[in-house]
Parts: structure tokens; sequence; C-alpha cells
């Protein structure tokens, strides 16, 4: 059952970088990174479902695509944003296991109680 949501979210994010990669029509910078952070989540993804990793990744050092591939697997709708949300509130002190300032911070964004708790679950901090 994991193997198929995995291979699922690995199918979706390749989806989505060719909806973004294809519905580009101008050439602007936004349009070009968010295609380049698709492929790249999309790479991460199938990465972990080869390899077996899918399971937490460190909320400091995990570069944007394995926080995209771990988000996705944990059920994280709109991965590609709460990726890009965790990266912007780095670092987090070692000391805060259950990243009570991540949540601070995520809950200004109201993710919704269950999403919440999914994005804090494919999360580490080593």
């Amino acid at each position: 059952m994991r193997s198929a949501k995995l291979m699922l979210a690995v199918v979706s994010i390749a989806a989505s970088a060719s909806l973004v990669a294809c519905g580009s029509s101008s050439s602007s910078d936004g349009a070009s990174e968010t295609a380049a952070t698709s492929a790249a989540a999309a790479k991460g993804a199938e990465k972990a479902v080869k390899t077996g990793k899918t399971g937490k990744v460190s909320a400091n050092n995990a570069p944007e695509n394995e926080l995209v591939a771990a988000l996705h697997a944990a059920g994280v709708p709109n991965a590609d944003r709460w990726a890009r949300e965790v990266i912007e509130y780095r670092p987090y002190a070692a000391d805060d296991t259950k990243l009570t300032s991540l949540r601070k911070n995520l809950a200004k964004h109201k993710p919704g109680e269950k999403t919440m708790s999914k994005i804090i679950s494919a999360l580490t901090v080593p």
C-alpha cells in the first residue's frame, strides 16, 4: 500500500512538472524555477522509492527536492509549497525535537491540523 502511494506521488510530481513546463508560454523566471523544482522533486521522490528511503528528513539540512519527496510520501497536500516554507524558517534548534518553532511559523499559513501533523511527521532535527 505504501509503495502504491509513493508511486502515485512520483507520478503526481512528474505530471506537475510537465504541466508547469508545458503551460508556460513566457520565459518568466518563476515558471522556470517552478518547473525545475518540480522536476527535482520528481527525481527525489523516484530516488526515495527506488532506495526505500522514505522516512524522515532533516528540517535543517535536506535539500528542497528531498523535503518535497518526504512530504509527498507523508501525504502532505501541496508538498512543494510546504517544503519552501520549511526552508524559509530554517534553522531549527537541535533541542526543538517537536519542531515547535516550525509549527508556530506554519500556523500563520493555516495548514490545518491534519496537514500540520503530516508535515511534522516527515521531518526530524538532527
